[in-house]
């Protein structure tokens, strides 16, 4: 049986290779997923003549692009017109189900919660990040969003997380934690300790503080923070994993013996790599808004546009914003 159709829109021009490496990347997709849909926002002469030539594309014309460097929230009520504006309002209008970018990712929070709007009962939407782990992946919360945080704030992070690890990770029952400096309850800043407090009432799976070193243990399923911490986190295991897999390389193709290990061990090296790839996942969601809204790197290549939409997809079709709106009812 064929899949319900998924129309996602698209920035044609986010990212620092865009156009090249977004319509690449949206050429997998659409070769992967016969269901999916692109709406391709840009200047006239990238989405039109791409839309031209693919059947599943419709080209929407965008005058301006919101730049790397400018300021979010003010690039996104000066240029109405930009890519990252005109995406967020055709997921507002219901044309999109969900908007992607590469694109300044302040712009994208930012349109996307004044544009699109927040979820009934949303305090501060969250960027959320799927890590890989020794067992199955973890979504990590908030991962910069929101450097400073009530303990409110991380109890709504919970409820949005978990209904993430439901919609797109398939977990039926996930278990939430709280990342502290300490296993014990009365652990953590004064902060960790109200919303050790409130999550243990009113969080289903919540299984109680977890520190860094159980996250690539998979100790949880969700693992909530305040958005200064969890980038810190997330950035650091995005490092390590880069930097160890590079000298593990390096080790490998040091002499001819490790050589010809290398050779026999290349297909269980190759799924590693693609395991620990933050491209596997491609974009990270931001949860709260009342539409699909998600933040690609800036450095991202096809493999990561092409993941994405495929994330956005399951997303979708999982009924996350559904989820998330209940789940705050």
């Amino acid at each position: 049986m064929t899949a319900a159709p998924i129309s996602l829109a698209v920035d044609a021009m986010g990212g620092d290779y865009a156009p090249a490496v977004v319509l690449e990347g949206v050429t997998a997709a659409l070769a992967a997923d016969a269901s999916l849909r692109v709406l391709l926002v840009g200047p006239s002469d990238v989405v039109t003549p791409f839309a031209a030539a693919n059947d599943r594309v419709e080209a929407v014309v965008a005058g301006d692009v919101i730049g790397m460097d400018e300021h979010p929230a003010n690039a996104v009520r000066s240029k109405p017109d930009s890519t990252i504006v005109v995406g967020c309002r055709l997921v507002k209008e219901g044309r999109a189900q969900g908007f992607l970018s590469a694109g300044n990712s302040g712009a994208v929070m930012a349109a996307a919660t004044l544009v699109i709007g927040r979820i009934k009962g949303v305090s501060r939407p969250a960027i959320a990040a799927v890590l890989p782990t020794t067992t199955t992946p973890v979504v990590l919360l908030d991962v910069g969003a929101n450097t400073d945080c009530k303990a409110e704030y991380l109890v709504q992070f919970a409820l949005m997380g978990s209904a993430y690890a439901r919609s797109v990770l398939g977990v039926p029952s996930p278990r939430v934690a709280l990342l502290n400096n300490g296993e014990e309850p009365t652990k953590g800043s004064l902060l960790a300790l109200e919303a050790h407090g409130l999550m243990a009432g009113t969080v289903e799976g919540f299984v109680g503080n977890i520190e860094g070193r159980d996250i690539p243990f998979g100790t949880a399923d969700v693992v909530v923070t305040d958005g200064f911490t969890g980038n810190v986190v997330l950035k650091l295991m995005e490092g390590l994993s880069k930097a160890l897999l590079g000298q593990f390389k390096a080790a490998m193709l040091s002499s001819p013996v490790n050589k010809v290990a290398a050779a026999v061990l290349r297909p269980s090296l190759e799924s590693l790599r693609d395991r620990l790839d933050p491209e596997t996942h491609g974009a990270a969601p931001l949860l709260g808004v009342n539409g699909l809204a998600l933040i690609a790197h800036g450095t991202s290549g096809p493999r990561a546009i092409s993941s994405a939409l495929r994330v956005g997809a399951q997303a979708v079709r999982g009924g996350l914003v559904a989820r998330i709106t209940e789940a705050m009812g």
